[in-house]
């Protein structure tokens, strides 16, 4: 066996030839044509990777397993927490029903380069719409189930479909959600006419297809019958530069923006990261614990793993709730979860139920060799808890909707570098991270600045924003010279480490101090009490801005109100300095957030500030906003 590239040697590598080395990663897909061209510089700053290369994305996480021999291997594991139910498709099966639907979707008029918007639950059909979709050589977006009509009828008007793939609705833990009168009704508000509505009934809803025939001038059809009905489609080969899929970034307001990913430098980007970043493979399972309709849930619920030939599991169900604490463990158990991925606000949420963590010792955990977060700071003391709690290293990573993979990761399965809670360890080959001052001028380790990623950025990134170059060039492009501007705060140590501090928003100057809200969060979730916290900056008539924490307790904790204040405000104060100013805290039941679990930091500081704010379609619960609302401004107005 050769031995392993270490970390050191293959990112120099990729920073000193990175046309030659993701040509040579390139050869971890099949491709119909392969590329002899790396990257087209011609209209830099806009990059293409692979320009002279076709292929075909589905046929590469489905046809060529089955064609290798691994056709009875396990590709995708089903299991709904909400109802009971567990499936588990062979990569054989997963290809028949995605060549069935990829016929349903050509049978309605469905070609390479039209669009097709998913919006579904977290159901096997969803995966399916995906690859059949992109067998097609179409380009699907994936709208997250559940969004208000008019959150979808403004991605109907940008992306403009042909086809719109949903279900009756989404199971929740004390609901059910109805999705075809959104539908209807999005339809009706959209200027863009669809042409058809495919319908994959669920049982108990109230509404059913028949319910909305015509609506919106579409025809509604039933999924199950045209499946059945249906010619299989085989692939279609398309150029590299064709995109996949848009992605609308979450929380959008006005003119939607939706991430343009292509299918070559994707499929490839997927590839590498699965062996070099996960470190997992043929025959073995990974989880990753998010939605199909975030980045995330794109990435490693469905192309990565299919791509890698691993099974995935696609899970229908909460952290907490379903039934209990556990859930997570007993889906790990029971599926031989290699690999879990899921976000900081879950593993939150499980140990604000289980702090003392006896969940996990009721199940059998031992094929589990990794635990993998990101979507929010992963912050020390949750952290820990976790590591100690399952017995595995847990790896913070970082990256955005925009990139569709890690900057920066500990990679595992390329070399496994120590972990410093906090940071999401070291860039990815492929990213060129710097610290750059409000000039664009670089900063010595250590010292806070803007995140920027060199350009070009590596494959499997966005190809551009949808409908607007222009736009994409204006909004990552034109902030630095160069560079993508990634919005986030932070700074690297002298080992080369990152640490992510926040969004640029979330810096704030009190006294004429730069001051981080992400460090003070860290401090204040390092008490014991403390399940999760947000600090955010408000207006300060004398200072500028003031911090202040709003805090959620761990499940049985008791603790002094003035008490806790006290111990807080002195946390803060050892680790930042009295130039803080920290002294106001309020403990809460919950931090409003979105679907994803991001802690909605902008608008609690809008609220505060009294000034006009829209709280983002993306909410997981308004009601929360609505508790914390007295507590950002009291007496005030909501603005």
């Amino acid at each position: 066996m050769a031995e392993r590239d270490t970390y050191a040697r293959t990112y120099a590598r990729s920073t000193a030839d990175p046309e030659g080395f993701w040509l040579e990663a390139a050869s971890m897909v099949d491709w119909d044509v392969p590329p002899a061209l790396a990257l087209e510089s011609s209209a830099a700053p806009l990059y293409a990777w692979f320009p002279d290369g076709r292929l075909n994305t589905s046929y590469n996480a489905l046809d060529r397993h089955v064609a290798a021999g691994r056709g009875d291997a396990d590709a995708l594991i089903y299991d709904s927490a909400m109802l009971g139910v567990q499936r588990t498709y062979s990569y054989r099966e997963l290809l028949a029903e995605v060549e069935a639907f990829a016929g349903v979707l050509r049978g309605l008029g469905v070609e390479a380069g039209d669009r097709v918007i998913i919006y579904l639950p977290m159901i096997p059909e969803a995966v399916i719409a995906m690859l059949a979709t992109a067998r097609l050589g179409a380009v699907h977006s994936v709208v997250f189930g559940g969004f208000a009509p008019r959150e979808l009828a403004a991605r109907i008007d940008d992306a403009g479909p042909k086809v719109i793939v949903t279900a009756s609705g989404g199971v929740e833990p004390k609901r059910r959600v109805e999705y075809l009168p959104a539908v209807a009704e999005a339809l009706e508000t959209a200027g863009h006419r669809v042409d058809a509505v495919v319908v994959a009934e669920r049982k108990g809803f109230s509404s059913s297809r028949a319910d909305f025939n015509g609506a919106g001038g579409a025809s509604w059809q039933d999924w199950a019958e045209l499946a059945a009905a249906a010619e299989p489609a085989g692939p279609v080969s398309v150029a590299a530069g064709d995109p996949l899929y848009i992605l609308y970034t979450s929380g959008t307001t006005g003119s939607p923006k939706g991430v343009v990913r292509d299918n070559g430098s994707h499929a490839v980007a997927m590839a590498w990261s699965m062996r070099n970043i996960y470190g997992v493979g043929p025959g073995q399972v990974m989880w990753t614990a998010s939605d199909v309709g975030w980045v995330v849930g794109h990435s490693y619920i469905v192309y990565a793993p299919l791509i890698a030939g691993a099974a995935t599991v696609l899970y229908e169900g909460k952290p907490v709730g379903t039934p209990d604490a556990g859930a997570f463990w007993r889906v790990a158990a029971e599926h031989g979860v290699d690999v879990l991925f899921t976000a900081p606000t879950a593993l939150r949420a499980i140990r604000k139920a289980d702090p003392d963590a006896v969940e996990p010792g009721r199940y059998d955990l031992s094929r589990l060799r990794h635990l993998f977060s990101a979507g929010e700071r992963l912050d020390p003391a949750t952290l820990e808890w976790a590591g100690a709690a399952l017995d595995v290293p847990v790896i913070d990573h970082w990256w955005q909707t925009e990139t569709g993979w890690a900057i920066c990761a500990n990679p595992v399965g390329l070399d496994e570098l120590p972990v410093k809670p906090g940071s999401p360890t070291v860039p990815v080959p492929g990213f060129t991270v710097r610290i750059l001052d409000g000039a664009g001028a670089e900063v010595p380790p250590g010292t806070e600045g803007n995140i920027a990623l060199r350009l070009p950025l590596p494959p499997g990134t966005l190809r551009t924003l949808w409908g607007s170059d222009e736009r994409y060039r204006n909004a990552y492009l034109g902030v630095f010279e160069g560079y993508y501007a990634t919005g986030d705060s932070g700074y690297l140590d002298e080992d080369g480490y990152l640490y992510v501090m926040g969004r640029t928003d979330d810096v704030i100057n009190v006294s004429g101090h730069r001051l981080s809200t992400g460090a003070m969060e860290e401090a204040v979730g390092s008490h014991p009490a403390v399940a999760e916290c947000a600090v955010i900056g408000v207006a300060d008539p004398l200072k500028g801005q003031r911090p202040c924490a709003y805090v959620v307790l761990k499940s049985g904790a008791e603790t002094d109100a003035a008490q806790l204040q006290r111990e807080l405000v002195e946390r803060v104060r050892s680790r930042i300095g009295a130039v803080a100013d920290f002294k106001d805290v309020q403990v809460v039941d919950a931090l409003p957030k979105t679907r994803s679990g991001k802690v909605l930091r902008k608008t609690m500081r809008q609220i505060a500030d009294g000034v006009p704010h829209t709280v983002p379609s993306t909410i997981e619960d308004p009601a929360v906003i609505e508790a914390l609302t007295p507590l950002l401004r009291p007496g005030g107005s909501r603005g």
